[in-house]
């Protein structure tokens, strides 16, 4: 598994879930089923638009408001980065 600086994937499809695991045991951060139940959401939403979400957009999949303050509870800072990451998506660029 080829990770770059920022330790996302080089090559998407190497992502599976053991992937996941392993990425997120590497950085000391817990993929809980909460945290996996975002994560297949944006790989779904990836796959439909070829696009990392925004987080505001990401958010109101789930119900919650534009400030998607659950998400930031989950993830601290910048949501959308590590749900791309530990995802096996793209960097997100903009506003995640």
């Amino acid at each position: 598994m080829n990770r770059d600086a920022d330790g996302f994937l080089i090559n998407t499809s190497d992502w599976s879930t053991e992937i996941m695991n392993q990425m997120a045991t590497e950085d000391g951060f817990e993929i809980t089923d909460e945290v996996e139940k975002y994560i297949m959401k944006a790989r779904e939403m990836y796959n439909a638009t070829g696009t990392v979400p925004a987080v505001r957009v990401f958010a109101k999949e789930f119900g919650m408001d534009r400030k998607a303050k659950e998400l930031y509870e989950v993830f601290e800072s910048g949501p959308m980065k590590k749900i791309a990451k530990y995802g096996g998506l793209p960097k997100p660029t903009g506003c995640v």
